[in-house]
Order: structure tokens, then C-alpha cells, then sequence
């Protein structure tokens, strides 16, 4: 498998995990200073993962649409994809499409994403060429 191959599975596992509502199994996709930001501001990687081990954030769904963009800087990858997902927020349904940016580095066991970034799309916003 190629490294594309291999960092747009990586994406797809996480974010089946995620689906899943299990903070054990996300966990491990991330690194121990991970942060994810949005326009929300930033929340911490074990923030996240309590979050959803309470139940007060869960997933019902989360789909990449279209293809995405995959880039290499040595040992750092950085996806970039279109997301939509849905799911509840302490008890308050929401419904997201956003572009989201993941920056993976690879280390002796793997790679790990250190870095996760949400922008809303925009209404009729064209996919990545």
C-alpha cells in the first residue's frame, strides 16, 4: 500500500471509530498533544476523549464527500477532506459539512495525527481539484 492509500485509510478508520462512540478507539489514532480547532475554538485531545467516553458528544454519522487531498512534507502528512456528520453535542443535535484538515506524523509506531482543523463549507462550495 502506498503512503495516500495508507494515510486515506487511516482517516476512514478514525473516523469509524469515532462513528463508533469509543473513546478507546479513538484515542489511539492521536497524539498524546493532539488538538482539534474550529470556530468554536480548541478543545484539547483529553478533553475530546472525555467528552465522548460521558456520552456528551456522539457521532451517528461522519462521510468524506468526494476525494481527498493528500500532501507530504518528509516524515508529516496533511488530509484534507470535505465532512459531513451529524450527532449530538450535551444533548443538542447538530449537523455539520465541513472541511477538514488532519496533520499525521509518522513516528517508529505509526502515524498519528498532532492536528486537526474544522472550517464550516459553504453553501454550494465545490469540492478539492
Amino acid at each position: 500500500m502506498d503512503d495516500r492509500s495508507e494515510i486515506v485509510e487511516l482517516a476512514l478508520a478514525w473516523a469509524e471509530a469515532i462513528v463508533a462512540n469509543d473513546a478507546a478507539a479513538i484515542g489511539p489514532f492521536m497524539a498524546d498533544d493532539w488538538v482539534i480547532i474550529g470556530p468554536d475554538g480548541a478543545t484539547a485531545r483529553a478533553d475530546f476523549l472525555g467528552l465522548v467516553a460521558s456520552g456528551d458528544l456522539t457521532h451517528d454519522m461522519m462521510h468524506t464527500v468526494g476525494d481527498a487531498r493528500v500532501a507530504f512534507y518528509g516524515a508529516t502528512a496533511v488530509y484534507t477532506a470535505r465532512v459531513i456528520n451529524n450527532g449530538h453535542i450535551r444533548g443538542q443535535r447538530f449537523a455539520a459539512d465541513e472541511w477538514t484538515s488532519d496533520v499525521f506524523v509518522r513516528d517508529g509506531t505509526g502515524w498519528k495525527c498532532v492536528l486537526s482543523h474544522v472550517t464550516p463549507a459553504a453553501q454550494g462550495q465545490a469540492d478539492i481539484d
